[in-house]
């Protein structure tokens, strides 16, 4: 029996139906949207310590200042609203920052809107005085929110990647367009890629799950950088170990490791469908890396402990 009801569908169907939106219709959200997502946004608390905040912003609030650049990056169209997730810096920030911020854009789902994980280093002055942040915060990641417009044509991507600090590059091949048929189909890794028993190397069956192995698809249709997938699940005894197998490539062209936001991300998914399924458990960060799982090339996160 479900234990936990975060939206007004089952958390695995609002997974499914979220998909990365670039084109919206310009028409502002009423009021009342916009005020669920806000009281929304003031109650979810992610597994870590780290304090995250959301600004609101409407384009007519940043436009003069900023020259629409957040619109222009990603090929972003006719969005109107953007919401900034700012966390402040500290241990495990990031992940805190992907948690959080990807159970508001479930939300934002569940609500019929539309969004688009933005990921990068946001330097515009203009931009950091909209949202105030202080020296010991930052500001990774920025989604627009709105209705979809009725032409959808980019790639569902996750997480996006820089945010152009300059003029739109005119070169039309930085702009590919993919069907429809791609846009809501993109890869995603296999199980035997993704999740192990015991130790890195001896892929996990879904009946060696058991039931949790709906919680384990959901975070395989997680998004991500690039659609890396960049998460590995070991399950020992009790416990459900998270890490991460980090692209250099990704995390230097983006300035720092956006990969840690992935891993939230996958967190929330997994958290979220556990609990409405009636799976007890709770995060736990073990002090040294769990021992002999073949993983010491991989970074730790954290780990599900199941619950008696």
């Amino acid at each position: 029996m479900p234990q936990a009801q975060y939206f007004n569908l089952p958390v695995t169907e609002v997974i499914s139906r979220r998909s990365s939106i670039r084109t919206y219709n310009p028409a502002e959200l009423p009021d009342e949207g916009l005020e669920k997502l806000k009281a929304y946004s003031q109650e979810i608390r992610g597994p870590f310590s780290c304090p995250v905040r959301f600004v609101f912003l409407e384009v007519s609030s940043f436009a003069e200042k900023t020259g629409k650049k957040i619109g222009t990056y990603g090929f972003i169209r006719g969005a109107q609203h953007f919401i900034a997730g700012i966390v402040e810096k500290g241990k495990q920030d990031l992940e805190e920052l992907g948690y959080v911020f990807e159970q508001l854009i479930l939300y934002a789902t569940s609500l019929g809107l539309g969004t688009c994980w933005l990921g990068g280093t946001f330097r515009r002055k203009s931009l950091l005085e909209t949202v105030a942040l202080t020296e010991t915060e930052m500001l990774p990641a920025i989604t627009p929110v709105g209705y979809k417009a009725r032409k959808e044509k980019m790639l569902n991507m996750g997480l996006s990647g820089i945010l152009f600090r300059g003029k739109r590059p005119e070169n039309r091949s930085v702009r590919p367009e993919f069907s429809t048929a791609r846009q809501r189909n993109p890869k995603r890794k296999s199980w035997p890629e993704l999740f192990f028993h015991q130790r890195l190397g001896r892929p996990l069956a879904k009946n060696e799950a058991g039931d949790f192995h709906v919680p384990l698809e959901m975070v395989r249709l997680a998004p991500s950088a690039s659609n890396r997938q960049p998460w590995r699940v070991i399950k020992r005894e009790d416990f459900w170990h998270f890490y991460l197998e980090p692209s250099l490539l990704t995390n230097k062209i983006l300035g720092f490791g956006i990969q840690r936001i992935d891993l939230g991300i996958a967190l929330c998914h997994f958290e979220l469908t556990a609990k409405e399924l009636g799976l007890p458990g709770n995060w736990v960060v073990l002090k040294t890396n769990p021992p002999s799982l073949g993983a010491e090339k991989l970074q730790y996160i954290a780990s599900w402990r199941e619950s008696p």
